[in-house]
């Protein structure tokens, strides 16, 4: 599903990379985390694969796409229409209900509104949803923001999703439930996740963890870690 190929970032002004030379593989319907403190090159990470930035040097592969042969238009494309995004702080449209947040990518992309609709409410009540689809995100709780920013980034059936410490901005019974919601949607998907933390007990509901530290993957980090069994969200 993704493949990145000694992959490096430098941003101007800084001394060392972002990302140094960094390979690794994801499997169609795997969940695997990004797992460093903050500064290690995780969130830079997360970027690349999820074509929001363009790597210095190497490749990164989604599915048969070169990402690098890619231009502006069409790496805009590929974020439209194959990769869903999550960060810590939700980034719903507060002008908005829940519902038309969800809906949104598929307005976007040339679906009805009829029919975007139709999809964003059956997915919002998938993901625990159905009492607050037609509130405004300044009337619902963060775990609930979160919940709606997942439907959101997955709506459209994305071949992957990223998401960048997306329980960061809750608290722990919200983030509990948020990260239950990503293990059962990866389950009864087969959602590919590629997600980026410094939790341990975030990283430990994955199939694998890859620990990054100034830019690069720890060398003996990265074994199989056993997922929590999935429950209903």
């Amino acid at each position: 599903m993704l493949s990145v190929e000694t992959v490096t970032k430098q941003y101007e002004g800084q001394e060392r990379h972002a990302v140094a030379g960094v390979s690794f593989a994801v499997a169609a319907g795997e969940f695997v985390a990004l797992m460093g403190p903050s500064g290690c090159g995780k969130s830079t990470l997360l970027h690349l694969c999820g074509a929001m930035d363009r790597p210095d040097a190497g490749r990164i592969r989604l599915g048969d796409t070169d990402l690098g042969r890619l231009d502006d238009d069409a790496l805009t494309r590929v974020r439209r229409d194959r990769i869903g995004f999550v960060f810590q702080f939700f980034n719903l449209l507060p002008t908005l209900t829940l519902a038309e947040n969800v809906a949104l990518p598929l307005l976007l992309a040339g679906s009805t509104p009829a029919d975007a609709m139709r999809r964003a409410r059956t997915l919002g009540d998938r993901v625990g949803l159905s009492a607050r689809l037609d509130a405004y995100p300044a009337q619902v709780s963060g775990g609930e923001m979160q919940r709606a920013a997942i439907a959101r980034a997955i709506v459209h059936e994305p071949a992957l999703l990223v998401a960048d410490e997306p329980t960061g901005n809750l608290d722990s019974g919200n983030g509990t439930r948020v990260l239950t919601l990503l293990q059962e949607l990866n389950a009864s998907l087969s959602l590919t996740i590629l997600l980026a933390t410094h939790a341990p007990d975030i990283a430990g509901a994955a199939h694998r963890t890859l620990q990054m530290r100034d830019g690069v993957f720890v060398p003996d980090a990265g074994p199989v870690t056993p997922a929590r069994p999935a429950r209903p969200a």
